[in-house]
């Protein structure tokens, strides 16, 4: 299996389990099951993959202070396999965010109508995202509507 194979895998996983943790905000018994896979499950998956992917350049990594310089970065994603890693890692992480931002929402009652484009933009944008959550939780605290 190609590196661009690998890349479509990894997109059609986490495109099925976003689709998954929106779905669930409006189907409450199925977040039993659905959120434990996007907080943990999935992440740990997308983790695996990019030990997999990073681990054997690793130490060629380190060895050329690839991360000293925007252009150093630019050379290390060069290489598809780097590339493909980086996207893990991105994969994994706002996967992860958006697991933890459901689970906050549901705690803090916060309405599915609400969350489920933060979803969206948290899956599109990361930290963007993340952001717009903790704005609308602030909000929310301080009386807004």
């Amino acid at each position: 299996m190609n590196y661009a194979q690998l890349f479509g895998i990894a997109n059609l996983i986490a495109l099925v389990t976003w689709a998954a943790l929106a779905l669930a905000r409006f189907v409450t018994p199925l977040r039993r099951f659905v959120d434990p896979a996007a907080s943990y499950w999935v992440p740990a998956l997308f983790a695996a993959g990019y030990v997999w992917l990073i681990a054997p350049g690793f130490v060629g990594v380190l060895q050329h202070n690839s991360f000293g310089s925007l252009a150093g970065v630019a050379t290390l994603f060069a290489d598809p396999r780097n590339l493909l890693a980086a996207w893990v890692h991105i994969l994994a992480f706002d996967l992860f965010v958006g697991g933890w931002i459901a689970r906050k929402s549901a705690e803090e009652n916060i309405s599915a109508f609400l969350v489920v484009p933060i979803l969206l933009f948290t899956f599109m944008f990361g930290p963007g995202g993340y952001l717009t959550f903790m704005l609308v939780r602030l909000a929310m605290r301080k009386g807004a509507p």
